[in-house]
């Protein structure tokens, strides 16, 4: 039942509950209050009416909500109050003061709002409302979608740092601040505590009751009877449509009666599918479990329940929500209620109230659940005694609760185990459970039962498991991160101990997971059954947050640091001990060298099984760093006494997991599968390293503080296995494994190298968290410039989820704002490029390589030298100083000299590039070393530090014969370290400045200098070498370059239709790759009339992109189509609320609307083909698709679809280029014929030759006139057209100015022709092909016109001149739609196209008797004008002769039909866009306003002065000039495609001056254009007279309909605020009027129109023709004739749809503060509206470029098409 008519009914407010009381309940009351018990008196009641009231079983329909409140509610609200309902809670209102806690209980997906400034943690959020009246606003928020269950944080001080309460809380009162119950009415407390024990007692039988056919005594009716309900329970296994199918079979339903059946059991947990007796439930329970049961799904859970126990359990239900809403509207009622549930009976062994019920909350359904955690928050967690004392009970059946959840199997948002993150979050509660009630412990020993079954050995072992159950499991670890997120401020002695019992329990875990899962490395066969790896990851990756907050806790007391350290490192080295006693066999080997041994027990990680988790080892690295960073290490001896510390051991087994690490990198378990690769892979990565390569980091450096570093070298060797390699001879060995022992080498030196040089960490070296994060971002900001998400993946998170990027990313790099796509990058900022590593410890081996390679091209681009040397790196503390004297060990100067040597004699195989680089890095950070001890001010005598002297010293051994400081010389002339040589310079030089130092500014003797000098004249000789190379490599690339670029032009110039775009500027190179348009210098540039410039025929010559075969297209060759794309568009009208009826077979096109609700588009991607050519083409996909049964295709075959060839871009039909035809007046011709043939004559002309070529098809010539008018003119011209119909030459006469031959068309054309026309057609009406359809020729006309004033629109937004801004290709196709629409008398008869023309001039001509007539406000002239013109030669044919009007002809025709047109419009404009001007005004008027209140005046008198107001004459000239701008420009485009006239040169300029006049120019028009009713006026006044007179306009100014205004309002998409926050919150505050419950839906806002929809949502599903789809399928089809654009509000992503079968995802034009998108708002920064986003997706709408988006989008990503877009 929704919360809104539970609120109504609960509270009295139905009609007669607030009145006056009735007798009835009044007197049930005062018997209880006079009985001995009042639980019999009230259960007698509830046991009489229950049954009576709530009999339907299922959700209570609202006249049995009615009922059930004045026999059930009514009567405890009375005996509760003691007076009337209303009066009681009026009381009740006015006492309760409001509470500084919101407790609003989130529903799914409701939007969240988290501060990342002041919450403490992230689990902290604020509710919509307040999170929009809070300071939080202003800060760092993140938004989110709640999975439901959770609440308001608002008010809670101990949720935020800082602005604890919104403005709406911040005046409430605290919720422990007063004794509320104390202030309660007389009698209305102790009436309280009897009822809510009462009730909750019944709730709680009820609810927990488990027989089926019986009641609790007391309850059982007095007959019973065979009434039963087939109740079917929710489960999260079977889906939607395998339960909706199954209930159709078992019940025989409908598929909307099962699936309403479906999403009740969905949202509600169970419901009755079938009444009726025992016998009949039964069968039905049976037809349901064989349905549902398989092999792989266990059946749905089926109940048959008696028909009372299903009703009191509903009524139980009621009263949980009845309750909510009664707890809620008093303080002093909640704390009575609170203290009922939660005080155990005395003299029980049973639980509490609420224990109990919360015991069996896994037994219970969905909606119980709901209804009773709904009731925990509004009432025991709003109260803080009271919460505490919930906690308490919460964590003494914790275990319980969470095995019992385990073996649940619903969601754990409707699991009363989630109420632990609204307890164990709070600081000092979670601390009280801790010290007072073994809360860690109690979570921890949880986990460990948990997880029992896993064991194997003591360790887990996860080989065979059920990810939904392990996933449960995992629950249990959030808890703990919960409890440790605030750590104590102060220490007691009880905490610390029970803190320390926790801790213990926790090592316990640790223990289990210590070496477990090991592996052994696979020799000779393959790994048959890879390992499961995932789930240990799995828990690793929980335990961090965990293992770094423990160590936190630890950190924050001495003590309990030092014991904690104790203990763990007694349990580590009673693991390590188990280890030994296993390997107690082995015996010691002794290895020497140099002088120092060591003896160690051999262990090969290559034989032997080793373990890559280790979480004992690594927490106790990680405790030292914190004892380092407190002090306390001085204090260790106390509890861990030197000699038990064993250091060898403890770093053996960390040292055995790096080792394993560089025997991946070298192939040697490459048998052991993707398992062990993956692993390698975590390992390494983000959410695992911090605990694991970085903790091993450190374990190993501690063993180097407190070893001897010649020993812990040598120890390394053995475990590297590369003991032998540096301490005897190679032995040449095959390639694989030398290969293998060079990667390993490498990784030992790269080993050395970090255990040395990384010391940022804080209690490692002097460094802060945030130096640790810069060097971070310096470093992968080397590898690329990065957008600030992933830079944030790639940084570790805290237990708040924060990286600290936002403290340091200003200081060391510099932001890029996005373009169009993509997303912002920040840049580093040059000075930071010197903290650059090379060999920084968090590089993967790809990242180190781009870094390396970027750095370097820095360099080059710099001229500096590529060097790449290690920066000098902070200081340790002072416990791992001892671990740089490393770096001047005997052991490692064997290790460099050995590799230096190795590479000097080059024709060994024992070395490589990489391995020389790392040791030149060391033997630098040697160096730097020793130079900061120098530079110290000691005395060099005090310095201990003498790599500079080992390294200079010659060896007595062959082994070390020569220094290293000779081998680096000669180390230069290697031709195979080229690429080091800068960097062999710069180690030398750095010998020569620690020389220096040594001698302290010393007087050189002559050797030395003499010796300085040559190696000065030799890097000066290695510079202008450098050089001079660098010269000649620049001049190489450069003649190189040059020739590249002569054969790419030379490629391009050939191929040129390969490089076009299909919408891109005007300047690229065309598709025709000549055309010679000959003009005459002197035309004048107009386009129609006796003054029209000559053209001449155009020459087009074409590359067929399939057989590259180049063509001179002609109208008698071969067909030269284009692929091109028909589809019908919503995208120009403003029309928001539609229903298209401009299709079906009963659609007369003839006219469109001046709304233009839907067109027909034409467009093209400009690719040109033989007609011949394409058919093989589209064959070849019919066929090779007919092979593909299963496979999805981006395009519809059966409807002609098909992707171009070179673009993909979708098509589906082509388009005949046709070139235009010369166009040349003879100039005296013309001025005779301009005499003659007048408007006058011309339309008796006209009028004549219809009347006479329709006459054959009528009974005589008074079915063409109608009765005489009593308008003089009309009369006239009547009688002329009728008395000329008598003489054969009158009716001729239009042919006598001007006649010729039809252009022939090739047959190949015709076909194409016909195609496309049978195109447009099918697609435009939505109906089948037929060629034969009269209405071909009017769609291929409205087609043209639609086309055109698309393109007009976006050349206006784009702010666009309008001719010499379309692309070439666009040209082209534009081109070809002008000639095929008109050449349509090969497409259809005459008869047909003269039938079309008479009824288009009935818009003219009176005297036509046409079926129908079109009011002037109906009407779309432009579309007319196109119409009119591509008609009209159709006068000219006769029945035995094929004619079309000559060049003179047609320019009069042309001329005269758009001057009616004008006209027409004219008067259309003044009709419908000057209703609302001013009066007239004083002042001088020009020419134009004159005329135009005279226009405007001579319509008020044919209006009958409807026309109430005279504006002023300059006002009503702008209007018309505004107003017809659009119809001028989209005739200019119009002719202009047709004609091929050229236009004047100011139609091709950006300047908006003189365009109005350039265009009246080009159209021959007068600029004063009200001239042309003064110079026609006997014509237009008859046609003024009837124009005004229609009805519909009489209405229109009666202010009865509304019509179109001019100039038209361009289309846009809805408006989006800058502000993502207030979509979401007004997706929160949508409820849907078709849906009963108050979730919150998958919203989808369609930007066409702005209608918010409820996406895959089964409540507004909608059948269409038989089949049922989605609401945004079903918007899509009226909003925009089957293309839609929605936003998806939860997802913050636009859904693109194109039909029911095609769609995509593209991101929202939403971007946050780092210019980014955020689909699915994981990430959850605020989002801000991006314009020049916005206004792409405007452009990819009005560009109708969707449908060819969406099939891009799925041909690149074959995801997307396994979507049911049908159900969107």
């Amino acid at each position: 039942m929704a919360d809104g008519e539970l609120s109504g009914a609960s509270l009295g407010g139905e009609p007669g509950g607030r009145g006056g009381p009735e007798p009835e309940p009044e007197q049930l009351v005062r018997s209880w209050q006079e009985g001995v018990d009042l639980c019999s008196g009230i259960y007698q009641h509830l046991k009489e009416y229950v049954p009576l009231v709530l009999c339907s079983g299922s959700e209570a329909k609202p006249a049995e909500e009615n009922l059930a409140y004045q026999k059930l509610l009514q009567t405890l609200e009375w005996y509760l109050f003691g007076e009337t309902p209303a009066d009681g809670f009026a009381k009740l209102e006015q006492s309760n003061s409001s509470s500084q806690l919101c407790g609003r209980v989130f529903k799914g997906g409701e939007a969240t709002y988290s501060c990342r400034d002041c919450a403490i943690d992230p689990t902290c959020v604020l509710c919509v409302d307040c999170f929009q009246n809070s300071v939080h606003k202003n800060h760092r928020y993140k938004m989110n979608s709640s999975y439901g269950g959770g609440f308001c944080d608002c008010g809670d001080v101990e949720a935020w740092k800082t602005g604890p309460a919104c403005k709406m809380h911040e005046h409430g009162a605290s919720e422990d601040s007063v004794n509320s119950a104390s202030q309660l009415p007389v009698g209305l407390a102790e009436r309280a505590q009897q009822l809510f024990a009462i009730i909750f007692r019944y709730i709680i039988d009820m609810l927990i009751w488990t027989e089926d056919k019986e009641l609790p005594l007391g309850l059982q009716p007095r007959e019973k009877t065979d009434s039963y309900f087939c109740v079917l329970f929710n489960d999260e296994q079977h889906s939607f449509e395998h339960v909706i199918h199954s209930l159709q079979r078992s019940l025989g339903c409908s598929q909307r009666e099962a699936q309403s059946h479906t999403t009740l059991i969905d949202r509600e947990g169970r419901r009755a599918v079938k009444h009726g007796t025992l016998q009949s439930c039964q069968e039905t329970k049976l037809d349901v479990i064989n349905i549902t049961n398989s092999v792989f799904q266990s059946p749905l859970r089926v109940e048959i329940l008696h028909s009372s126990v299903v009703s009191h359990q509903n009524f139980a239900l009621r009263l949980l929500s009845w309750l909510s809403q009664v707890v809620s509207n008093s303080a002093g009622l909640r704390q009575i209620f609170c203290e009922v549930v939660l005080n155990q009976e005395p003299e029980s062994d049973q639980p509490c109230l609420s224990s109990r019920l919360m015991l069996a909350d896994a037994k219970l359904w969905k909606g119980a659940r709901k209804a009773f955690h709904e009731l925990i928050v509004c009432s025991l967690l709003m109260e803080t005694e009271y919460k505490r004392l919930f906690a308490i009970e919460f964590i003494t059946h914790y275990k319980q609760l969470q095995l019992e959840f385990v073996e649940d199997d619903h969601d754990r948002n409707v699991s009363v185990t989630a109420q632990s993150v609204q307890i164990f979050t709070v600081p000092t509660l979670a601390r009280h459970l801790i010290e007072e009630h073994d809360a860690l412990k109690i979570i921890i020993e949880t986990i460990i039962e948990l997880f029992s079954e896993h064991m194997d050995n003591g360790k887990l072992h996860f080989q065979s498991y059920s990810q939904d159950k392990l996933s449960r499991k995992q629950m249990v670890l959030y808890d703990l991160k919960y409890v440790l997120i605030c750590k104590p401020p102060l220490w007691t002695d009880k905490l610390r101990a029970h803190f320390f019992e926790g801790f213990k329990t926790f090592l316990k875990l640790l223990k289990t997971m210590q070496n477990m899962e090991p592996m052994s490395r696979q020799i000779g066969q393959h790994l048959e059954i890879e390992p499961e790896w995932e789930p240990a990851f799995a828990i690793q990756v929980l335990l961090k947050c965990i293992l770094s907050m423990i160590q936190e806790w630890c950190a924050s007391d001495e003590q309990v640091l030092l014991q904690a350290y104790k203990e763990c490192h007694r349990l580590l080295s009673q693991c390590t001990n188990e280890c030994s006693q296993r390997d107690a066999r082995k015996q010691l080997n002794t290895l020497n060298m140099c002088g120092h041994s060591i003896s160690l027990k051999r262990y090969l990680v290559s034989r032997e099984p080793v373990s890559i988790h280790l979480p004992l080892s690594r927490l106790l690295a990680g405790l030292h760093v914190h004892l380092s960073k407190s002090g306390a290490i001085d204090k260790l001896e106390e509890y861990v006494p030197s000699s038990e510390f064993q250091v060898e051991k403890l770093m053996d087994y960390p040292l055995r997991c790096l080792v394993l690490m560089a025997q991946v990198s070298a192939d040697m378990w490459r048998r052991n599968g993707f398992s062990l690769v993956n692993q390698a892979f975590c390992y390494r990565k983000v959410k695992w390293r911090e605990e694991m390569f970085d903790k091993d980091i450190i374990m190993l450096q501690i063993a180097a503080s407190m070893m001897d570093p010649n020993r812990f070298l040598m120890f390394l060797l053995s475990r590297f296995e590369l003991f032998e390699v540096f301490s005897k001879s190679p032995v040449p060995r095959n390639k694989d494994v030398i290969q293998q022992t060079n990667v390993l080498v490498e990784e030992l030196l790269h080993l050395i190298i970090i255990v040395v040089g990384e010391r940022y960490v804080p209690g490692v070296g002097h460094v802060k968290k945030d130096d640790v994060t810069l060097r971070e971002v310096i470093h992968l900001l080397c590898i690329e410039p990065m957008p600030h998400s992933e830079l944030a993946q790639s940084l570790p998170e805290n237990e708040s989820n924060e990286t600290g990027l936002e403290n340091v990313i200003h200081q060391v790099a510099t932001f890029k704002k996005p373009g169009l796509s993509g997303h912002g990058v920040y840049e580093l900022k040059p000075e930071y490029l010197k903290h650059f590593n090379l060999f920084f410890y968090h590089y993967y081996k790809s990242q180190q390589t781009k870094a390396e390679d970027e750095q370097k091209k820095r360099k080059k681009q710099s001229n500096s030298n590529e060097a790449l040397p290690p920066p000098l790196p902070p200081p340790f503390y002072s416990t791992f100083v001892k671990v740089t004297s490393i770096l001047s060990c005997d052991v490692l100067m064997l290790i460099l000299r050995t590799v230096l040597q190795r590479a000097v004699d080059s024709t060994g195989r024992l070395w490589s590039e990489a391995m020389v680089q790392k040791t030149l890095h060391l033997i630098c950070m040697a160096l730097q070393e020793e130079q900061r001890q120098l530079e110290g001010g000691v005395a060099e005598e005090d310095v201990n530090f003498d790599v500079y002297l080992k390294a200079t010293r010659v060896g007595s051994s062959a082994v070390n014969a020569e220094s290293i400081l000779s081998l680096l010389e000669k180390l230069r002339s290697v031709p195979q370290l080229d690429a080091q040589k800068d960097m062999i310079i710069w180690t030398l030089q750095m010998f020569e400045a620690v020389k220096k130092l040594r001698e302290k500014s010393s007087p050189c003797s002559a050797t030395e200098a003499a010796s300085q000098k040559t190696n000065e004249t030799t890097q000066d000789e290695d510079k202008a070498e450098r050089k001079r190379k660098a010269e000649a490599a620049k001049l190489y690339r450069q003649k190189i370059m040059a020739q590249m670029s002569a054969m790419q032009k030379n490629f391009i110039e050939s191929n040129k239709h390969l490089y076009e775009k299909a919408t891109e500027a005007p300047k690229q190179e065309t598709v025709r790759t000549e055309v010679d348009s000959i003009t005459n210098a002197e035309d004048p540039g107009v386009a129609l009339g006796p003054m029209q410039g000559a053209t001449a025929a155009e020459k087009i010559i074409l590359i067929c992109i399939l057989c590259q075969e180049e063509q001179e297209v002609k109208t008698d060759e071969m067909a030269m189509v284009l692929a091109a794309c028909v589809q019908r568009s919503t995208a120009l009208s403003k029309r928001r609320s539609r229903t298209i009826t401009n299709l079906g077979d009963d659609c007369d096109p003839l006219i469109m609307h001046p709304d233009l609700g839907c067109g027909t588009h034409v467009g093209s991607c400009g690719h040109v083909m033989h007609a011949s050519c394409w058919q093989k083409y589209f064959e070849a996909v019919q066929n090779s698709t007919r092979n593909r049964l299963h496979a999805e295709l981006p395009f519809d075959l059966e409807t002609g679809e098909f992707l171009c060839p070179l673009c993909k871009a979708l098509c589906n039909t082509v388009l005949p280029v046709i070139p235009q035809q010369a166009h040349n007046l003879d100039s005296k011709d013309t001025e005779t014929v301009a005499q003659i043939l007048t408007l006058s004559r011309w339309l008796q002309n006209v009028v004549t030759r219809i009347i006479g070529l329709n006459a054959s098809d009528s009974k005589g010539l008074q079915l063409f006139f109608p009765e005489m008018t009593s308008s003089e003119n009309e009369s006239k011209l009547m009688q002329a057209s009728a008395t000329s119909w008598k003489d054969a030459v009158e009716f001729r006469s239009i042919l006598s100015f001007g006649v010729q031959s039809p252009i022939k068309y090739s047959k190949s054309i015709v076909e194409m022709l016909q195609l496309f026309a049978t195109a447009v057609f099918r697609v435009g009406l939505k109906v089948a092909p037929n060629e034969a359809d009269s209405r071909v020729p009017l769609m291929a006309w409205n087609a043209c016109a639609f086309t055109i004033q698309s393109i007009e629109n976006i050349l206006n937004d784009e702010d666009k001149v309008l001719f010499g801004s379309l692309p070439d290709r666009q040209d082209l196709s534009l081109r070809a739609v002008l000639q095929f629409a008109a050449s349509q008398r090969v497409v259809a008869s005459p008869k047909v196209i003269q039938k079309h023309l008479t009824r288009l001039m009935s818009v003219f001509l009176p005297h036509l008797n046409v079926e129908d007539t079109w009011s002037i406000l109906d009407i779309d002239f432009f579309h007319l004008l196109v119409s009119l013109v591509l008609a009209f030669p159709s006068l000219y044919w006769e029945e035995t002769v094929e004619l079309q009007p000559s060049d003179i002809s047609c320019a009069f025709n042309n001329l005269y039909l758009f001057h009616l047109v004008t006209m027409a419009h004219i008067v259309q404009i003044l009709l419908t866009s000057t209703t609302d001007c001013p009066m007239e005004q004083d002042g001088e008027e020009s020419e134009e306003s004159q005329s135009a209140a005279e226009l405007y005046e001579m319509l008020r008198e044919y209006t009958s002065r409807s026309l109430e107001y005279k504006p002023h004459g300059c006002y009503l000239w702008n209007c018309v000039k505004c107003g017809i701008f659009p119809f001028l420009r989209c005739s200019a485009l119009f002719f202009n495609y047709l004609l091929g006239v050229p236009p004047p040169e100011e139609l091709s300029k950006d300047s908006s001056e003189g365009q109005f006049e350039a265009l009246c120019l080009y159209l021959a028009l007068p600029t004063n254009l009200f001239k042309l009713f003064q110079e026609h006026k006997d014509i237009v006044s008859p046609l003024l007279q009837r124009w005004c007179s229609d009805s519909s306009v009489q209405s229109f100014l009666k202010g009865e309909r509304t019509t179109v205004q001019y100039p038209r309002e361009r289309n846009q998409l809805m408006e989006l605020p800058e502000d993502y926050s207030c979509i979401l919150n007004q997706g929160s505050q949508y409820k849907c009027s078709r849906s009963s419950d108050d979730e919150t839906k998958n919203l989808a806002l369609c930007m066409f129109c702005g209608a918010m929809l409820c996406s895959e949502s089964p409540c507004c599903r909608e059948e269409v023709n038989g089949e049922e789809i989605g609401a945004c399928v079903a918007h899509a089809i009226n909003c925009g004739s089957g293309l839609g654009m929605f936003l998806r509000i939860r997802e913050c992503q636009v859904l693109l749809l194109a039909g029911k079968k095609r769609g995509c995802f593209i991101p929202a034009p939403y971007l946050d503060d780092y210019g980014e998108t955020d689909q699915l708002l994981r990430r959850g920064n605020p989002l801000h509206l991006c314009t020049e986003r916005y206004k792409k997706l405007e452009r990819l709408w009005q560009q109708h470029r969707i449908l060819e988006e969406i099939t891009r989008s799925q041909d690149m990503n074959q995801v997307v098409i396994g979507l049911d877009w049908q159900q969107f």
